[in-house]
């Protein structure tokens, strides 16, 4: 069975950034802007599959409305990036995006800057924990569940064990590497697709992915779902927003083609 075609998500969070350093005391004004209504539909005219946002407690880019107004109008699917408070769990429920993705948040980063430990979340495998019952409610509202975790053979197995469907893989430290990406982090990333892979999970990436790292990062197998904001959004400043879109799409095209030569070149037989 060959791989799939790659589906992006943006992240239009950083638009949000931009928008609330003037008018976060002014929500709604008559001139408030960037919309962020407006950078989704470009998204989605220009090719993007889905529209990621992270609802934050502490509320500093995506705010309330911007869920419900996004939930309402786009035409493709909403991510929601949330971290597992009481708060967000009841938002979400109401909201029903398409997916969740759980992800861990500290009041002090710049944005997520590592993976969910599940592993230490659930104890291995501890039904009844607060994770179990968060993941089991959104699934129950109909909701994809999907947590973001660092490409840690640890986590991976305890991810499988949680009920959540997906996995997003934390590609922030091969970004990070690297222009073009780390070969040592570009190996935990392949390992951890094929234990996902194996264990029923459908395997999704991001953070840091640019049009410079991404060719590499195609040598990861069994990838369905990329999310990518804040280097779509720094293009976007010198080209436009759907401009960088089709970009990152174009590139993203050469995916199954990839994989089936490069399991070619290792002599497998399927991907």
């Amino acid at each position: 069975m060959m791989t799939g075609d790659l589906v992006l998500g943006v992240n239009i969070d950083h638009v949000a950034t931009l928008r609330q350093a003037r008018y976060a005391s002014m929500p709604g004004a008559p001139n408030e802007e960037p919309s962020l209504l407006a950078a989704a539909q470009e998204c989605e005219a220009s090719g993007a599959h889905g529209i990621t946002i992270h609802l934050r407690a502490d509320r500093r880019h995506i705010q309330d409305r911007d869920v419900w107004e996004l939930r309402e109008k786009i035409r493709t699917r909403m991510n929601l990036e949330m971290g597992d408070t009481p708060e967000i769990l009841r938002m979400a429920l109401k909201v029903k995006p398409h997916s969740v993705c759980l992800v861990p948040e500290n009041r002090q980063e710049i944005t997520t800057e590592g993976g969910l430990d599940v592993a230490g979340l659930t104890g291995g495998s501890r039904r009844g924990t607060g994770l179990w019952e968060t993941i089991a409610r959104l699934r129950d509202a109909g909701i994809r569940v999907s947590l973001f975790i660092d490409p840690d053979p640890r986590q991976v197995a305890a991810s499988a064990e949680t009920g959540a469907e997906m996995v997003e893989l934390h590609t922030g430290a091969y970004a990070n590497a690297d222009v073009t990406g780390g070969d040592l982090e570009l190996t935990g990333l392949i390992a951890a697709a094929r234990q996902a892979r194996a264990a029923g999970l459908q395997v999704n990436a991001g953070h840091g992915i640019t049009l410079s790292n991404l060719v590499k990062l195609m040598r990861v197998p069994h990838l369905r779902e990329l999310n990518v904001g804040h280097h779509l959004v720094s293009r976007a400043l010198f080209g436009g927003l759907g401009a960088a879109v089709r970009e990152m799409l174009r590139l993203m095209e050469v995916y199954p083609t990839l994989q089936a030569a490069y399991h070619q070149e290792a002599g497998l037989s399927e991907i």
